[in-house]
């Protein structure tokens, strides 16, 4: 945008250096006349390009891209609070920039088997291009990951001390009880409340810029990610005694890997709920009657999802030509189901593996390298007649 706007501002100089059209100001006034004209046409075909193209939102999500290199007037997308946060936390910056990177591969693990497998473009301020366009089940599981993501990496960032603003969590002090009796308050516990409320300022300050659907279900499933870390805390405990008897324990709390969310969430998207706005506009409405009505701890979509098939510009599919398939596989890594009935390739590869391995005293395991055939089935890319009806 920053160019078009350049270049919008280019021509207008050059439009107001001719003066107006019909206005003879010097000898040159035919030639201004003939670039008025050119200028005019150049704004309308400009004027069209910009309406017919579907606006892709840059995001916060791009500062995992920069790494070490944050700078906040750097990132577009942002809105004037994010803006103000970043400027006031580059340490929290940097930590958000780490755990981008870990959702990101969290939420490439839960697809890795699915016709869409949360690909990523290099060099894209969106990070995931036109397909989040769409308010779909796979925009829902971004949006919450990604608000889970900022949760875990800035609770974590908090007990590693490497936050200004944070430490552990103070409220963990004194004596409490479990089943298994009392305990003493000790070590460093997680201070995951201090992570949602600050993912929530940030994450969210964009979506309460705008009153429409669409960010009403981002702030919904926002707001399902943040609480996902929270469900897996789990106390940790270390006894104090003769022997390593536990008649004294020292327990703090903490959270459980990230993996135990990312199951969760893709459980919950498996089982998301297809809604329409209300008619005062503030909530959800279920689409289908024959459901129940969702919960905050649902996701919510409003629109079905396109198949991924094949490779979609517009929607921002990158098809499932060349994708690896298990032909023994009935599930969605099958090459039935990657593949949408097109058929699959065979190549016979050559692998390196470890094998007769054997324990040697003291200690370590030997193992030779083995040379194995190994059969890798890919999608076969579709028809041309078909890929042109989606591009």
């Amino acid at each position: 945008m920053l160019g078009l706007n350049r270049i919008l501002s280019l021509r207008a100089e050059r439009i107001r250096s001719c003066g107006s059209p019909g206005v003879r100001l010097s000898s040159r006034s035919s030639s201004c006349q003939n670039s008025g004209a050119s200028s005019r046409i150049y704004c309308a075909c400009l004027l069209l390009l910009l309406l017919v193209t579907p606006r892709v939102d840059s995001s916060w999500w791009y500062i995992g891209a920069l790494g070490a290199r944050v700078i906040c007037d750097n990132i577009p997308g942002l809105v004037n609070k994010q803006r103000q946060l970043c400027q006031r936390h580059p340490d929290i910056m940097q930590a958000i920039g780490e755990g981008t990177k870990e959702w990101i591969r969290e939420c490439q693990h839960q697809f890795r088997h699915h016709r869409w497998n949360c690909s990523t473009l290099d060099r894209d301020h969106t990070v995931f291009g036109r397909v989040l366009l769409r308010s779909s089940r796979e925009a829902a599981f971004v949006y919450a990951i990604s608000s889970a993501g900022v949760v875990y990496a800035l609770t974590r960032a908090c007990s590693q001390g490497e936050l200004k603003t944070c430490n552990c969590d103070p409220h963990k002090r004194g004596r409490d009880s479990d089943e298994r009796g009392e305990f003493d308050w000790g070590g460093c516990s997680d201070n995951i409340n201090y992570g949602i409320k600050f993912a929530k300022a940030f994450i969210d300050a964009k979506e309460r810029t705008v009153r429409d659907a669409r960010a009403l279900m981002n702030l919904h499933n926002n707001r399902c990610g943040r609480t996902a870390v929270k469900r897996f805390m789990k106390l940790e405990c270390k006894c104090h005694g003769v022997s390593g008897s536990c008649t004294l324990r020292t327990c703090w709390m903490a959270m459980s890997d990230f993996r135990k969310t990312g199951d969760y969430l893709r459980r919950k998207y498996n089982g998301a709920i297809e809604v329409t706005m209300n008619q005062d506009g503030t909530g959800f409405a279920v689409a289908n009657k024959a459901f129940r009505k969702a919960t905050k701890n649902d996701l919510v979509y409003f629109e079905n999802s396109p198949d991924y098939c094949l490779q979609d510009k517009a929607a921002g599919s990158l098809g499932t030509a060349g994708r690896v398939c298990n032909k023994t596989s009935r599930g969605t890594d099958g090459c039935e189901v990657m593949c949408c009935g097109r058929g699959y390739d065979t190549t016979r590869v050559k692998q390196i593996t470890k094998c007769e391995c054997k324990f040697k005293w003291c200690c370590a395991v030997e193992c030779k390298d083995c040379e194995e055939a190994v059969d890798i089935h890919t999608c076969k890319a579709p028809k041309r007649a078909e890929w042109l009806d989606q591009t």
